[in-house]
């Protein structure tokens, strides 16, 4: 049986939700979500310069989990970044 997932402590929303290449209708782009775990994650890591300790402190998980997180939101940006496609944030659930 799955361990139950705990509750995420988030600090803010983004003031945007969507990014996309300029002069392509969002139509025909392809999107890339990245969830609001990620956005913190990539927020306090690299905007905020604060260590993988206090992230998870914050994010309430663990190291590795964190890791995992941050990891998978650096993926998924530099596929968009790279690819040409769109960056939707999701909102907090």
């Amino acid at each position: 049986m799955a361990r139950p997932h705990k509750t995420r402590k988030y600090c803010c929303t983004p003031d945007l939700f969507v990014f996309k290449p300029k002069g392509i209708p969002i139509e025909e782009l392809e999107i890339i979500e990245i969830n609001h775990d990620e956005f913190e994650a990539i927020k306090h890591s690299c905007y905020e310069n604060m260590d993988q300790i206090e992230v998870a402190a914050q994010l309430n998980v663990s190291q590795p989990t964190y890791n995992r997180i941050l990891n998978s939101a650096l993926k998924k940006l530099s596929s968009a970044i790279i690819e040409g496609k769109a960056i939707k944030i999701a909102h907090p659930s």
